[in-house]
């Protein structure tokens, strides 16, 4: 069995789980809503206060979408309950990050500012030279910290750039000139 697959979920209070038909799981919560359909295959079972997932067979394809279709269904749990959120820094002399209604503005060295507006759910922050991105959707929230970081990501013989605050950047020796 799946060590990931095989255990339950617990709903915390205040959350709601609904399963339709070919398994289309809705997630409601003080959060928000979150609506997701996942792979047919899979047995998804409300007992109570918990969410099982159980798997038809032993296949290769099966054992893989077992663990996937649990996390992806805890994920709302989670997102519903506590939201997700991801910091990303900004390093560099004259990189700066600046927040104007919903709109993200990035000075990053280019010849022109960059512009990034939030998309639906999402919710960005800038405190400093920090970026926070903010919401339910955990894929959300991790394509768009993505997508930021993708704009400068960080070189490595200085470090400038946008990185992940948990992120550590593998810096390397720059040249040495002749004698």
């Amino acid at each position: 069995m799946s060590r990931i697959g095989r255990m339950p979920i617990a709903i915390p209070a205040g959350v709601t789980v609904t399963i339709a038909e070919n398994n289309h799981v809705t997630v409601k919560g003080p959060k928000g809503t979150l609506e997701r359909a996942l792979p047919v295959e899979m047995e998804i079972k409300l007992e109570g206060t918990e969410v099982t997932v159980t798997r038809p067979n032993d296949l290769k394809r099966m054992k893989s979408l077992h663990g996937l279709t649990r996390t992806l269904i805890n994920n709302m749990v989670v997102g519903v309950t506590e939201g997700y959120q991801k910091e990303l820094e900004v390093n560099g002399v004259g990189y700066r990050a600046a927040k104007s209604g919903n709109k993200l503005t990035l000075n990053l060295g280019y010849s022109h500012p960059v512009e990034m507006i939030d998309p639906e759910g999402i919710e960005t922050s800038v405190d400093g030279n920090k970026i926070i991105v903010k919401g339910i959707d955990k894929e959300k929230v991790g394509q768009f910290a993505a997508e930021i970081r993708e704009k400068r990501a960080p070189e490595p013989y200085k470090g400038k750039g946008i990185k992940y605050t948990t992120e550590t950047i593998r810096r390397k020796v720059g040249k040495t000139g002749k004698k």
